[in-house]
């Protein structure tokens, strides 16, 4: 049984939170405070949402690039297990990096890496709070209730075109992930007008569909890498994502059952439902979902 909001464990962790763009900070908040645990934040500058001060126990602000100052607030909060949650735009490293504030301690740890792909970045910061003594929490553990079920999650089910589009796109993606590039495409009629890189996932569907054939179904389909490393970096859907998806008159939203998770799932709901939009989890890109024809097909007259 969960403890009362506002009680606390007394043997219970405390978990330090660095907190970048998006909910899902406040999730993971909020799930380890059900939990008995009391939460530090580090909310980083011009990414972290102010009202994350609402959710945490205790909550600190410093820039991306300020990671000494970083490390100095996660030995003062008392915990000893991390977690990292949040959007943190890889493509402020090329357009606004005096943004980022970025210390000595930053730029040795940049200057050390072979490729500035995101597990190359993350993986460093990773080993780095490993070293300082601390352990990194899995986002899909901490934010369970969040994982993406398989089957349908929001909206209508698929069509017969939607459902060979998603077959067609899941494994480019997966393929596209072991790249370490992006982790989603745009697909219509069998042929891929978007790969996801550097500018995520809401902008690439926008892109993408620029080039659609309006009036047809095309779908976004987002899976995790084949080496996902749950403690960072899990690919993460929400209302934002159907808005992009319906905006650009694309019809369908494709994310991978048990490895990603699903933000604000009631607002989701309701941005399907008005988009006539299909949001499903897949397993593997023959299973998890089923067309409308066959669902229909199955339901008794």
């Amino acid at each position: 049984m969960r403890p009362a909001e506002g009680s606390f464990i007394a043997d219970a962790p405390p978990l330090a939170l660095v907190a970048g763009a998006g909910r899902l900070p406040h999730w993971i908040a909020r799930s380890a405070r059900a939990q008995g645990r009391r939460v530090h934040a580090i909310g980083l500058h011009g990414l972290a949402d102010p009202s994350l001060g609402a959710e945490v126990d205790r909550c600190e602000w410093r820039h991306l690039g300020e990671l000494e100052e970083i490390l100095d607030a996660l030995g003062r909060s008392g915990a000893r297990e991390v977690a990292l949650a949040g959007k943190t735009p890889k493509a402020l490293l090329w357009q606004q990096r005096d943004r980022l504030r970025i210390d000595a301690r930053a730029r040795a740890l940049l200057a050390g890496l072979a490729s500035r792909n995101d597990d190359a970045l993350l993986g460093a910061i990773a080993e780095l709070l490993e070293k300082q003594g601390f352990a990194l929490a899995s986002q899909l553990e901490l934010a369970a209730e969040l994982v993406a079920p398989e089957g349908l999650i929001a909206g209508r089910a698929l069509n017969d075109a939607e459902v060979q589009d998603v077959a067609f796109g899941f494994p480019i993606a997966r393929a596209l992930g072991g790249l370490d590039v992006g982790q989603s495409v745009v697909v219509q009629n069998r042929a891929v007008l978007a790969l996801e890189a550097i500018e995520g996932t809401d902008a690439m569907i926008a892109r993408g569909l620029g080039f659609a054939e309006r009036g047809r179904p095309a779908c976004a389909v987002k899976v995790a890498k084949p080496n996902q490393d749950p403690r960072f970096d899990v690919p993460a859907i929400g209302a934002d994502t159907v808005r992009a998806l319906a905006a650009g008159g694309g019809s369908a939203l494709a994310v991978e059952a048990g490895r990603t998770l699903v933000l604000d799932r009631d607002e989701l709901a309701r941005e399907a439902e008005r988009a006539g939009i299909a949001v499903v989890g897949v397993s593997e890109p023959t299973r998890g979902f089923a067309s409308r024809e066959a669902s229909e097909a199955r339901t008794p007259r």
